[in-house]
């Protein structure tokens, strides 16, 4: 599913040039180590509001798009 690569690649870019690790991205976030690693890898069934704490820090938040085509 393209959708979770954009957002997997998209933190872990955001969280190398904020020269954060994957526990100070979580720590700072609110969230577990364990859903950083989750996201980063991919994995599709992920909580959106979990997600959104952490796109937060990067001033971004999940939200409805139209698909190409359509």
């Amino acid at each position: 599913m393209k959708e979770k690569n954009i957002i997997s690649k998209f933190i872990k870019k955001s969280r190398a040039e904020a020269k954060l690790t994957q526990k100070e991205l979580a720590l700072k976030a609110g969230v577990g180590l364990r859903f950083i690693r989750d996201v980063e890898q991919g994995k599709i069934s992920l909580r959106t509001d979990t997600l959104n704490k952490v796109l937060r820090l990067f001033g971004k938040v999940l939200g409805p798009v139209d698909l190409p085509g359509e």
